[in-house]
């Protein structure tokens, strides 16, 4: 290890290497730890490229690292010693182009950021989530992130040009272009993106940017079930269109959860109810969208009550709400939790059917949120209360198990927007398509046949 060690030390500046700590060894659940030989932070691609070939050499295993926020274990090895390859100096942003409505940046460029950058220019880069302020781009496109965006513009996967990368033999893939079409053999950009690292090393990225909407409105909207928020999603598609840019469920489980752990955000209402909608509008006459949707939407017996925003920092409030669901699940401890998807017209029957498969393991709440617009849930177990998560550690698996099984059985995904990370290897190989897993496989051995990159995740091989 003293060899791969000071062979890096002869290659790069000092000021690449970082303390193997806590920061790049743990996730942020607390349930996978990390290992490394060495944390090492390049400045430039060149630099990524002489980590990677000196890796190669010595086959020593790799583990990029974003901003650590993954949920799946796929920024850390367990065993071993890796080098893990951090691009929290790769940061730059620009040149933004407005006008073709593009910008090109690091890997290490924090989303945050890069919405800054945009709205600068008057422009939008739509991926947005809660870790948005931590979250990195290399590894937002290494997972291919979704958002609350998805339903109009795509997961983060639709929101990339071109990429530059380092493949597993240190050699850099260039050709940054700012390109809506390029048609010129094999878009090896698809390949990466979403490939967790184990393919190789994401540097540089052009991003699409989207003109902001001219008006923007946001609206809770009370309604009685799943049924019904899907009967309201189809009026809001319906009614308004591409202008329709979020549409997320609420569980009052969630809200019940931020007043149990003194999250201190005032609701719309003083009961509170069993589900609702978040739903966010980006067009001329926003609005007065939202309001013909509620009249059309009481009308029909589908939404009771609801919320219209009458200012912009109401706005930011109503998504407050949303955003503080998985702090407030953290602090509660979930025994289990679940990013799946399912085709949406199937989304109130698993809702339906899930307490009861879990049913048979023990008496547990459920909190159940997330991306109705594109299918995608976050279904959390937790304990009931005067019990904690590690009273039924024990549980864990036969809960996801039985979770899985209802979206496999619904024609659903067991991870719809997190990935595979090292978390749900079993999962795939469960529940995935045969053909399709020795294509991966095949794909892997041909592109990283020392198998450095990432070893552990998203595949076994």
């Amino acid at each position: 290890m003293t060899d791969i060690r000071q062979a890096l030390a002869d290659a790069l500046p000092a000021n690449a290497f970082r303390e193997a700590g806590a920061a790049y060894l743990e996730e942020p659940r607390g349930r996978w730890h990390g290992h490394a030989a060495a944390v090492i932070a390049p400045g430039s691609t060149d630099e990524v490229a002489r980590i990677v070939s000196i890796c190669a050499t010595n086959g020593t295993p790799i583990v990029p690292f974003g901003g650590g926020t993954g949920l799946v274990g796929g920024q850390l090895l367990p065993q071993g010693a890796p080098v893990v390859l951090s691009l929290e100096r790769m940061v730059e942003i620009g040149p933004v182009d407005a006008q073709g409505g593009s910008v090109t940046v690091g890997a290490g460029a924090i989303l945050a950021n890069v919405h800054e950058a945009a709205e600068a220019h008057g422009m939008l880069f739509p991926l947005t989530l809660a870790s948005q302020g931590s979250a990195r781009i290399g590894g937002l496109l290494a997972t291919n992130a979704g958002g609350v965006g998805v339903i109009r513009y795509g997961n983060a996967r639709d929101l990339c040009l071109s990429l530059e990368a380092v493949l597993p033999n240190g050699q850099i893939m260039g050709g940054l272009k700012a390109l809506r079409k390029d048609n010129t053999g094999y878009d090896l950009r698809h390949l990466l993106i979403g490939s967790e690292g184990t393919l190789g090393v994401i540097t540089r990225a052009v991003l699409r940017l989207h003109p902001k909407p001219p008006e923007a409105a946001t609206a809770l909207m009370v309604v009685p079930g799943p049924k019904a928020a899907l009967g309201l999603l189809q009026r809001a598609q319906s009614r308004i269109g591409p202008g329709l840019s979020a549409f997320e469920l609420i569980s009052g489980q969630g809200l019940d959860f931020m007043a149990e752990t003194g999250i201190d955000l005032r609701q719309p209402w003083p009961d509170r109810p069993d589900w609702m909608c978040l739903i966010d509008v980006g067009a001329i006459g926003a609005a007065a969208a939202l309001e013909h949707l509620f009249e059309d939407a009481n009308n029909a017996g589908l939404v009771p009550d609801g919320v219209i925003a009458q200012s912009k920092a109401q706005q930011a409030h109503f998504w407050e709400i949303r955003e503080r669901l998985p702090e407030a699940n953290r602090k509660v401890g979930a025994i289990s939790s679940h990013d799946i998807s399912v085709p949406v017209a199937s989304i109130p029957e698993f809702i339906s059917r899930g307490p009861g498969v879990i049913a048979e393991i023990g008496g547990f709440r459920i909190n159940c949120f997330g991306h109705l617009g594109d299918g995608n849930l976050h279904y959390n177990v937790f304990p009931i209360r005067g019990e904690s998560r590690a009273d039924h550690d024990g549980k864990r698996d036969a809960i996801k198990r039985a979770i899985h099984d209802l979206v496999h059985e619904l024609g659903g995904s067991v991870s719809a927007e997190h990935g595979i990370g090292r978390l749900k290897v079993s999962d795939l190989e469960r529940y995935g398509d045969p053909g399709k897993l020795a294509a991966m496989r095949a794909i892997k051995a041909a592109i990283d046949p020392k198998g450095i990159m990432n070893p552990g995740a998203v595949i076994r091989v």
